[in-house]
Order: structure tokens, then sequence, then C-alpha cells
């Protein structure tokens, strides 16, 4: 139904209206395109008349015939139209092969490692004008996301803003990490040999302690963290040389390898299951919602999800305010 507008060098339904008049000729037909009345039809015909002053349509027999001022004006008036559905449409919908977008992440070491390699390949394929700027865990995440200094943050989403939408991906698991030749390798990993060994801990926080100290404190055991270091690299890197035993992320059993542990098989580390239930570590992303809605970053989510979750099973996908 067309609505009235009491000023109508603003009002779109009469732009509307006169694409529909000036390409069918007819008001009846016209009042059907848009699904109102012919009466209205007659009613916003007058108006375009006096707004305009210009009859547009005249009639020539049994049909109306346009003045040289309606054809004049005939393709402008459809290109407003198209250029108003543009304007209002969903703005979901993006070709990837079109983007042109530099997307900015923020992840933990291994994780925005691993990640690189899969967005890359995926990118080359489908959006070949996409570039991806990655960085560490430096930034607080909730106010970069809110700032626009950060697109998408993934990893273990530990920050609880109101807004911040987050999204689980994939469930991982804990082993441990020693070099070639390591104790550790020679007979069965139990509890208090693991404890007994010397341990690099891995925090962006300087913890000391973590979830492996939990579960060997519920057996009277206590394990010596001789180290905290910021990045899983850094400790990957260290293990190597020393007698120092690290925590590596891994697919769970029964799920495709992660390539978290790459690394470490490049390094020559050996990984080790640990003999204790610890908690899964749980990957995910968390963008501003803002950003819900915009193809592009549509895309990036969508490209996230695929390289992650084939590391092992998925979480059940979450779109949760925190």
């Amino acid at each position: 139904m067309l609505v009235s507008s009491p000023d109508p060098v603003i009002d779109a339904n009469l732009a509307i209206a006169l694409d529909a008049l000036l390409t069918e000729h007819s008001v009846t037909r016209a009042a059907a395109r848009l699904h109102t009345s012919p009466a209205a039809m007659s009613r916003t015909l007058a108006r375009l008349r006096r707004v305009l002053q210009d009859p547009l349509l005249v009639r020539a027999g049994q049909a109306m015939v346009p003045t040289p001022r309606a054809e004049a004006l005939r393709e402008e008036a459809a290109t407003v139209v198209r250029s108003l559905g543009a304007l209002l449409s969903p703005g979901t919908s993006v070709d990837p092969a079109g983007l042109r977008n530099t997307f900015t992440l923020q992840a933990a070491d291994l994780v925005g490692a691993a990640l690189a390699h899969g967005l890359l390949q995926l990118a080359r394929r489908e959006a070949p004008g996409v570039s991806f700027r990655i960085g560490a865990e430096e930034l607080e995440a909730g106010p970069a996301l809110r700032d626009g200094r950060i697109d998408l943050e993934v990893g273990s989403i530990d920050h609880v803003d109101p807004e911040t939408r987050v999204e689980e991906l994939v469930s991982l698991r804990m082993v441990a990490a020693v070099r070639a030749g390591h104790p550790l390798t020679e007979g069965p990993l139990t509890p208090a040999r693991l404890a007994a060994a010397h341990h690099i801990a891995v925090s962006r926080r300087g913890r000391f302690t973590g979830p492996l100290d939990t579960a060997l404190a519920e057996q009277d055991l206590h394990r010596r963290v001789s180290v905290v270091l910021p990045s899983h690299l850094a400790a990957m890197t260290l293990a190597t040389r020393s007698d120092l035993v690290c925590l590596v992320p891994a697919a769970l059993p029964g799920a495709a390898p992660s390539p978290l542990t790459h690394d470490a098989g490049a390094l020559g580390l050996h990984l080790l299951d640990i003999p204790l239930t610890l908690p899964p570590l749980t990957i995910g992303m968390a963008w501003h919602p803002r950003h819900t809605a915009d193809g592009a970053h549509r895309w990036l989510r969508d490209a996230v999800r695929r390289v992650l979750r084939p590391w092992g099973p998925s979480v059940q996908p979450l779109a949760l305010s925190r």
C-alpha cells in the first residue's frame, strides 16, 4: 500500500509509483504491480502530476501513452528504484571473489599459525583479494572488538563482555611434549612421574598453576614449574633443549589430527598422553555484534569454522552474549 507523505520531495513511494506507471502505461497494471488498489494509484498519479507539473500519462484511445517529460524521466525513475532496492535490501549476501578486505584477527601463537595456513588456502580459492593480519593476544579483546581494532578473536574466550558474540567451535585435549630421549619416554607415564618432572607453564598472564595442578592435587601430587612463558611456541622450543615438560593442545581421540601439534612434531618433540582427567580446551571465536549481518565478516567467520572444526568434535554452535 502506498503511504502518503506531507513532503513529496522525500517520498520514496512516489518514485516507486512513477517507475511502475511509466513501465506499465496503465493505472490498473501499476496498482497490481505495487499491490495496491487502482483508486489509490489514480490518487498517486494525480499527486505526481501536481509535483512534476506534467500530465505524465494521457489517453490515446483505449490506452495511455507517456508525455515527452515522462519519457525523459523513465530511465531516471528506474535507476532511483534500483538504488533504493540496493540500499534497503539485507546486506548478508556477498561474493567472496569480489572482497578486497584486510581482516584483523587476534589469536594465541599456535592457533594463529595453524589458522593462517587454513585461511590462506581458503582465500586463495574463494577470495583472492582478502588478506589477514593476525596479532598475538596483546590487546584486551573486549574493548578491541568494540573499538574495531580487531575483527575477530580466536582462541580460548575468557572475557565476559555483555555485547560480545561468542561461538564455540571445537574442543581439544592437552598432552605432554618432551624432547627426544627424555626420561618420561621410557616406560609408562604415571601421575607421579609426571609430577616429579620439571615443567614449563604457558600463560600470557604469568600464572604458574592451571588445570594440571588441580588434577595432580586430587592425588596429593604437586609439580615444579621452573619457568612461565607467554607462548606455546616458546615453550616447545625450550622443551627441545632441556628436560622440561610443556603442555600442547591436541585433537580429541577419534578426531582428525590437530595442526596445533604439527609444530611439536617438526621440532622433534614426543607427545605423551597425560594419565589424568583434564578439562577440554575449548576454542571459539568472538566478534562485536555490529559485524553479525555484514557479508564480508560472515565469510570470515565461516572460513574460520571450516578451518577449525575438522580438528575435532565440534561444539554445539552458539551465538551468545557474554
